[in-house]
């Protein structure tokens, strides 16, 4: 589980601390790391939920770090399909920042 290292230290958070925040040990969260052992489906679920992510991604399934969410069906043109590939690649802090944005545009647009 690779991708678990990966989240927690961009988290900025140690073996320890996300141990604590789970409810789990330091010495789980090293052998989950390092492959020695693998969680159980509740404590993957927990994983996923803490870091926002799906269990795929944690597991190496995927490099898509974003959870599957249900979705409407649009007819979208190949310049929105490109920006909603691009806008489901950035963290959410980036996501955030993007809606920021968009907000602000579109209050310009409608006070013209």
């Amino acid at each position: 589980m690779n991708n678990l290292k990966i989240l927690r230290e961009e988290a900025g958070l140690s073996q320890q601390k996300l141990a604590d925040q789970l409810g789990l040990t330091q010495q789980g969260i090293f052998s989950y790391e390092t492959g020695a052992y693998e969680p159980d489906i509740s404590t993957l679920k927990r994983l996923a939920d803490f870091f926002n992510t799906s269990i795929d991604y944690l597991v190496g399934n995927t490099e898509i770090r974003r959870r599957i969410e249900k979705t409407e069906q649009y007819d979208l043109n190949e310049q929105e399909t490109q920006i909603v590939d691009e806008y489901r690649a950035l963290s959410t802090k980036a996501q955030n920042s993007f809606q920021l944005i968009l907000s602000s545009l579109t209050d310009l647009e409608k006070g013209r």
